[in-house]
């Protein structure tokens, strides 16, 4: 099944990231380049080549464009026309080849078992339908395939946040702005260990594995094949 149309309900928690916010969070978030690559070089070590990856909620679409540089088959859905926009770009001048479209993770516009890995970094927390956007991500989701969501953790502490924005090297406008909104904005609005447990058990995928730094966490699902499917409930335990 191939879902068309953005829901009407709105699909994200907060304000929009579109217009100026957007360029200006495209310019922020550029310094993470070394961080894209390195992430891109982590994923394409479990990928065959030319696999077909699904970013959700890509943003400027950096994470992307340095998969495509790889050699797979890239594609990027994001709820702002901005982003799709910027993302766009951004792979123009890289010169790859990444399809970026408008839509609503909890209503992907992608048939049933389109890709071989799905990501999402850093987004997760501003979907307004978080168990719709899991399940979406199971059903289009290849079988023997695995996903990754990368996200701030709720408990992070404020010497985490300062470290990860001083990292970023900004300019003091831009370092004082940033802080606010990881601490006061971001931070209210991610999930503890705890409430992912919850989320991953309701959802199809069932079990998971969770890696925790001070600043977040890297969650695996993995979508099982007809085989792990039919196998007794006693080998189904949960990894997280």
């Amino acid at each position: 099944m191939k879902r068309t149309e953005l829901p009407v309900t709105k699909a994200y928690k907060g304000l929009g990231m579109e217009g100026p916010i957007a360029r200006w969070y495209a310019r922020t978030t550029a310094c993470y380049r070394a961080e894209f690559e390195a992430l891109a070089g982590r994923i394409a070590q479990d990928l065959m080549p030319g696999a077909s990856v699904l970013e959700i909620a890509p943003g400027p679409g950096y994470l992307a464009v340095e998969l495509a540089k790889r050699g797979f088959q890239v594609t990027g859905v994001d709820i702002s026309r901005a982003f799709v926009e910027v993302a766009t770009e951004n792979a123009a001048r890289a010169g790859v080849a990444a399809d970026f479209r408008r839509g609503d993770a909890a209503a992907l516009p992608f048939a049933d078992s389109a890709f071989d890995f799905l990501v999402c970094r850093a987004a997760f927390k501003n979907f307004a339908n978080p168990a719709g956007a899991l399940s979406e991500m199971h059903r289009t989701l290849r079988a023997n395939s695995k996903a990754l969501i990368i996200d701030m953790r709720r408990d992070a502490s404020d010497a985490a946040i300062s470290e990860t924005v001083g990292e970023m090297r900004l300019g003091p406008a831009s370092r004082f702005f940033t802080m606010l909104i990881f601490k006061h904005m971001l931070r209210k609005r991610a999930y503890t260990r705890e409430s992912f447990l919850r989320m991953i058990a309701a959802s199809p995928f069932g079990h998971g594995q969770i890696d925790e730094s001070p600043m977040g966490f890297d969650i695996w699902l993995e979508k099982p094949g007809a085989a792990a499917l039919s196998a007794p409930m006693t080998q189904m335990t949960a990894t997280c």
